[in-house]
């Protein structure tokens, strides 16, 4: 996944004037590496993959090599939130079941990424859930079962319009269980002529209601008539807006309209002149739509996305799956160890971004964990970041979460340490974090690993033997440094992000090959310095 690398801020740069391909141009070719033994016949801990759909179920050469070298897949993007959930909150599961299909056919451990993570979300969707305004506050319509008035009329309503002639439509009181739905009195109003387009020729209005201009509101009530093909609708003075015509039948239904008022002082009338019937009409309401909004106020909500979202996809893939990435990057990188929130996170407004932990805090991490082990109390539940050996106040931050998260009740049973890193990433560093983290007693999967060589951010590179020997290097030290630190008990596995240098996110048109393989699929000298790093026994 996409983020910024420190160290040397590395950042990819996804065009580039000039592209080269391996071995053509600038790229200084190198013997092929000849070293024929997969990776998963050395390895004592599952060895991973990330493959995508292209690179595992349609690029032939690359799914040859995933299958021969590796005993484990995690899915690069088709377990993602915005690969499985639609704009409109449905679930679409064919792809990810088409992956699952084939992994499980060629032998392959599959780890899921990801139940809980800000970004390649729905966050419009979820955004517009937690905005959708209801009804709410007081009835700001005085008098709204009619039960005030006397024999003949109703206080704080004026009869405006009584059919042609005037005096044809009777707008009398209703009354017994047959006429009225709650309390003792309804309006009735009896119109024995059809006016067609004309509705309002039988009229009655409300008192002025006081309404703040701009503000939306839910105008309700409830109606029937004494036959079928009843037709009513509202409208509104001294501004006029129009409702819809409405049919009514013989059944109390429940009518709404919203309106964005336009006045401060606003009658809403009924018109009934369309249709020529009997209608009883009872229990008015004008409510000001109030917006959830509010970090508090959204809590609940939030809470129910969050459970209903893992634990469908969890629920899913139950079986099949040998672990979870529950929670992916909480963390923010400034300042570094806080825990995400619409502030310390870059566009988080935009339509692809959901920042769980703005409304959920420190409850986020017990919340998903335990929706994800009731989902599935198989699969081994990991929370995931980056950074982590190079920042020290994040991976802090972590341990300490997950410590607090622990005691709370929370099934945690490993971390992951992505390793996006650099030839020039420092060694101390990627020791000491490994070292903490064994401390911790969980699981350790390197999660994502790649290693970057473009150290100047150039946007191409010549991938000379010299920065092909140094990456080797580095592959070699990182996979024996996790086996020097971590014990075999606590070795989750390694995965590396990708298969071939141009299926890399960090690849950039020629920008750089972190890899271990070629995008011919040949090997480069890193594949034999991580099997050599297996080889080693430790």
């Amino acid at each position: 996944m996409k983020k910024k690398i420190f160290g040397c801020m590395f950042v990819v740069l996804m065009a580039s004037s000039c592209k080269k391909n391996p071995g053509e141009g600038g790229n200084t070719p190198t013997p092929p590496v000849v070293e024929s033994v997969p990776l998963k016949s050395i390895a004592t801990f599952p060895i991973a993959v990330a493959g995508s759909n292209g690179s595992f179920m349609t690029n032939a050469t690359s799914s040859m090599i995933l299958r021969r070298d590796f005993n484990g897949i995690t899915f690069e993007n088709e377990m993602k939130n915005n690969a499985l959930v639609n704009s409109t909150g449905g679930y679409n599961f064919t792809a990810a079941d088409a992956m699952v299909t084939a992994a499980q056919a060629a032998n392959l451990q599959i780890h899921g990424h990801v139940l809980a993570w800000h970004s390649q979300a729905q966050g419009a969707y979820y955004r517009s859930i937690l905005n959708a305004a209801s009804p709410g506050g007081p009835n700001l319509v005085q008098n709204p079962g009619f039960e005030n008035g006397n024999s003949n009329g109703f206080d704080n309503f004026s009869v405006f319009n009584t059919g042609n002639p005037a005096g044809s439509a009777t707008i009398t009181v209703g009354s017994g269980t047959d006429e009225v739905r709650s309390g003792n009195r309804s309006m009735k109003v009896i119109n024995p002529t059809a006016y067609n387009t004309e509705q309002w020729r039988v009229q009655v209005a409300t008192d002025p209601i006081p309404l703040t201009v701009g503000k939306q509101y839910q105008v309700s009530y409830w109606v029937k008539a004494a036959t079928a093909n009843g037709s009513i609708r509202l409208s509104t003075q001294p501004s006029p807006l129009y409702q819809a015509d409405q049919n009514i039948g013989t059944n109390w239904q429940q009518v709404t309209w919203l309106i964005t008022a336009n006045e401060a002082q606003t009658r809403i009338l009924f018109d009934m002149g369309r249709n020529s019937n009997t209608y009883f009409i009872d229990d008015v309401s004008v409510l000001e739509l109030i917006s959830a909004g509010g970090t508090s106020n959204n809590y609940a909500t939030v809470d129910s996305l969050l459970k209903t979202t893992v634990q469908e996809i969890a629920g899913h893939f139950k079986g099949k799956v040998r672990g979870w990435d529950v929670i992916n990057e909480m963390f923010a990188d400034n300042p570094a160890g806080a825990i995400r929130n619409n502030t310390n996170t870059a566009n988080a407004a935009n339509d692809d971004i959901f920042v769980w932990s703005e409304y959920l805090g420190r409850d986020f991490g017990v919340k998903a964990f335990n929706y994800a082990a009731a989902a599935d109390p198989a699969a081994k539940l990991f929370i995931n970041d980056y950074n982590l050996e190079f920042s020290s106040a994040k991976l802090d931050s972590l341990i300490a979460y997950v410590a607090e998260i622990r005691s709370r009740g929370a099934k945690v049973d490993g971390i992951g340490t992505q390793m996006h890193v650099n030839i020039n990433t420092s060694k101390t560093q990627i020791d000491n974090h490994f070292i903490k983290l064994a401390a911790t007693g969980l699981l350790v999967h390197v999660s994502e690993l790649d290693i970057g060589v473009n150290t100047s951010n150039a946007t191409s590179l010549n991938f000379t033997p010299a920065l092909e020997n140094t990456q080797a290097e580095m592959y070699n030290y990182i996979i024996t440094s996790y086996m020097r630190h971590v014990p075999k008990p606590q070795r989750y596995g390694v995965t590396i992000w990708g298969l071939l240098d141009n299926q890399s996110w960090r690849f950039g048109n020629g920008a750089d090959y972190p890899l271990l393989y070629n995008p011919s699929g040949t090997k480069k000298k890193a594949y034999e310095a991580v099997l050599n790093a297996l080889k080693s026994g430790l």
